[in-house]
Order: C-alpha cells, then structure tokens, then sequence
C-alpha cells in the first residue's frame, strides 16, 4: 500500500521565521531561498549560531501581544545577531537576519533604543487536540490508519548511525566505515537525512558525525517543509523556522520535535509516514536512529538514484574498514596504534573490553564498535554512543530477536572464512576424486 495512498504534490507554504507580525512576501521568499541553502550547503552554519538567535526570537512572539513586547523581543533578537558577527561573516542566515530585522522595525515602528530583555513569559493558550486523534482529523495524516482494516501490520525497519562512524541498515547488516564529509544516510519521497562527519583527531581517519540535517518535504494536507538542522553542541527542540510542528495544515501535528533531554537527546515523530526519529549528542557528536515502514524506506521519486543510500545500500566498499582485521591485530597486542598511528591514550584491547562490558555485557557488534572506538579515538564518550545506539535499536526494532547482533549471523565472523575454506577443499576432493574415476573408467 502506497503510504498512505495516491500521492500529490502540494506547495510548501514554509515561511520565513522572523517575519514576526505582518510580514512582507520578500521575506517569506527569503526564507525559502534560505533553508534551501542551508542544507544543499550545510557546511555554511559549521561555527555559525544563527539558529539560535532564530529559534529565541521565533519563541518569545510565537502568541499574539503587544507591539511594546515584540519590539523588546526583536531588540534583543539584534543583540543576538550582533554577537554572531564574528562567526557568521558570509552565511546567508545570518546577512537575512540582519536584512529581516531592519525591515520589521520599519514595520513595526520599533525604536533601537529601549529594552532589550526577554518579555516575561505568557501562559500558553490551551494545547490544541492532536490531528491524528480527532475524529475529524485526515485519515491520511495517520499512517497506521490504513492498516487497521488489513490483517497484515506495516513491516518496520530500523537504521543507526553512531561513533567511529558504525552503521546498522535497514536490512541489519553491521559495517564500521570512514565516511568523511557529507552522506545521506535516507533520500526517498518523504524525507531526507544528511550527516557530515569530521576527523575525531587531527590527522586521523577516523571520524564521527558532526552535523545532521532532515529536510520533510510538504506531504498533503498533513504537512509543510520543514528542515531539522544539529550540529556539535546545537542540538535544536524545534525546526529550523523555530517550529516544532508540520505547519499551518490540518494534520500539522503528524510531524513534531519532542525534546527527551534538553541539549542531549530529541525524538521526531512523524506519524503520517509511521516515522520516528532519535537523533543524540554523546560528548562531541551526534548519533542518528531510525524506525520506519520498508515501504517509506524503499520509496522514491522517478528518476532518483539511491545508490549513496546509506541506510538502504550501506557504505561504498571503498570506505568500509575491515573490523575484523583491526580487532585482530589489536587482539594480538600489535594494535597499540590507531588507524593514523597515533596512540590509544592509554586504552589497550583487554583494558578498551573491561571499560565497554561496563555498559555493554553482551559482546555482540555494539559491544565489539566500542571496543573499536576507544582504540582508535581514546574518547571515552564513544562507550555511551554504543550504549545509546543499542537503547534505540531496543526501542526502534520491530524483532526483539535482532536487537544483538553477532559477527557470525552476519558471515564475518572468523569462525566463517575456516568454513569456507573447508568446504572449498572438500569440493576439491570430490572434483579429483570424479575425474580419477572417469579416467579409470575410460581406461578399462
């Protein structure tokens, strides 16, 4: 079944956030050209913190009051900007922003002088019943809905991304790759998520995500575009436009940002494509999950190549790494450098195992990357990337059967190429044992 059913396109009504009360079309335009930019090159934001001055201003005139509390508020929205300056000379979001506030000035007659501290906060209005849940809500906004009347329930399917950087597809296969610079880890008709990972150590081949970016695209009458954009010590409890819904649209509440653990931890749901996504900082860096219908998964655009997929096709063989070789190498005590040959800061293999049982006792592929990662980065925090990565598979896996996997169910484990060698011998023995007969045969 087509999620949910016959699709058709519907233009983003995605506006520009700080065009505050009365907003002209030049800035709603901006604002599209802008998230546009921001995440075909992402790397414009990398030390810019842009999105928080937005996401403080978009907060304290998100209801209706007076034109004194708003003028304080974008005041001290231009405070905000001003102290960007030195780091976000040349990014787009920024020189918008400063265009932005001189045109709501002018609108709203605010004066630069005056107060410039945040109005005090307003009791929110009642929250509004959720789409999904209203009787009148639009069925399709419910992803599950239209399952209810089949026997058959949707087929999920679960991907992670986390530490050095290691990778669980949605078909369960488990790789460590290199990876650096910007991947998609999904691209298909609903969504799109792009990671760009950065060297842990100067030098160093190995990497971890630094940056992550989602773009929903407008679906319907549930929702609008909306981008999600994190980065190393930003991590957002809204979209980029500061919004933590899908819009203005009848079903706007099928997508929205949960924030678990202020600056840690986020959960995005959205149920019109029966998707939710868990992104994570642990120490640096961020990890990614996901649990989403194989049909959502596999879906895409005609003419869309998804050969780069990520979550769908794994890692490029050229930038996987051979775990096993690495672990047996670290194993036999010849590891005691990492893949740039800089030192482990002290983790040798027994003592990098005694520290990951602590969070991981079962030694299955979760526990094998935080043994990989301590040896190759000497970052402790990469234990509590591994442990958080196995919590969201527990919570995102629709088979409690497969939420440990091991090297041997995955044909890479070293008991696995002794097999194969066996077997091959005693192909060999059989072929010359055949052609031995037939000569004698031929003989008598």
């Amino acid at each position: 079944m087509q999620p949910q059913r016959e699709r058709r396109e519907v233009r983003s009504r995605a506006g520009w956030m700080v065009m505050g009360k009365g907003g002209r079309p030049s800035a709603l335009n901006v604002g599209k050209i802008l998230t546009l930019l921001i995440y075909v090159f992402p790397t414009v934001s990398l030390q810019c913190k842009i999105l928080r001055c937005n996401s403080e201003f978009w907060a304290s005139t998100s209801s209706a009051g007076p034109e004194e509390e708003f003028c304080t508020a974008l005041r001290a929205y231009n405070t905000c900007v001003r102290r960007t300056a030195r780091t976000c000379r040349g990014d787009l979001a920024y020189h918008s922003a400063q265009h932005g506030i001189e045109d709501l000035m002018s609108q709203h007659n605010c004066s630069r002088e005056g107060p410039t501290s945040q109005p005090r906060p307003r009791t929110p209005p009642p929250p509004r019943p959720d789409s999904q849940e209203r009787s009148d809500g639009p069925e399709i906004c419910h992803y599950e809905r239209g399952y209810q009347r089949h026997s058959a329930a949707p087929n999920y399917t679960h991907c992670g991304f986390f530490g050095d950087p290691h990778l669980r597809t949605f078909s369960d296969d488990f790789q460590t790759c290199k990876v650096e610079g910007a991947w998609p880890l999904i691209h298909n008709k609903y969504l799109s998520v792009q990671v760009t990972n950065t060297p842990v150590l100067p030098g160093s081949s190995a990497t971890a995500t630094s940056k992550l970016t989602i773009i929903f695209k407008n679906f319907q009458e549930c929702v609008d575009q909306k981008m999600y954009h994190a980065e190393t010590d930003e991590l957002p409890a809204a979209f980029a436009d500061g919004s933590k819904n899908g819009g203005e649209r009848h079903g706007a509440s099928a997508l929205r940002v949960v924030e678990k653990v202020p600056g840690q931890h986020v959960e995005i749901q959205a149920r019109y494509i029966g998707t939710t996504i868990v992104v994570r900082q642990v120490g640096r860096y961020l990890t990614f999950a996901v649990r989403m219908p194989e049909e959502v998964a596999t879906s895409a655009e005609d003419g869309d190549n998804q050969d780069l997929y990520l979550c769908l096709h794994g890692c490029p063989l050229n930038q996987r790494i051979d775990f096993r070789a690495f672990r047996a190498r670290a194993a036999e005590g010849h590891g005691s450098r990492g893949r740039a040959g800089a030192p482990h800061h002290g983790f040798t293999y027994q003592s990098a195992m005694a520290k990951c049982k602590e969070r991981l006792p079962v030694e299955d592929l979760y526990f094998q990357s935080c043994v990989f990662d301590l040896l190759t980065s000497g970052d402790i925090n990469f234990t509590l990337a591994a442990y958080y990565a196995f919590e969201d598979a527990k919570m995102l896996h629709s088979n409690k059967d497969k939420f440990h996997i091991f090297e041997r169910a995955l044909g890479v484990g070293s008991a696995a190429p002794r097999d194969v060698s066996a077997l091959s011998l005693a192909l060999l023995h059989l072929l010359a044992l055949l052609l031995w007969t037939q000569c004698c045969s031929a003989q008598l």
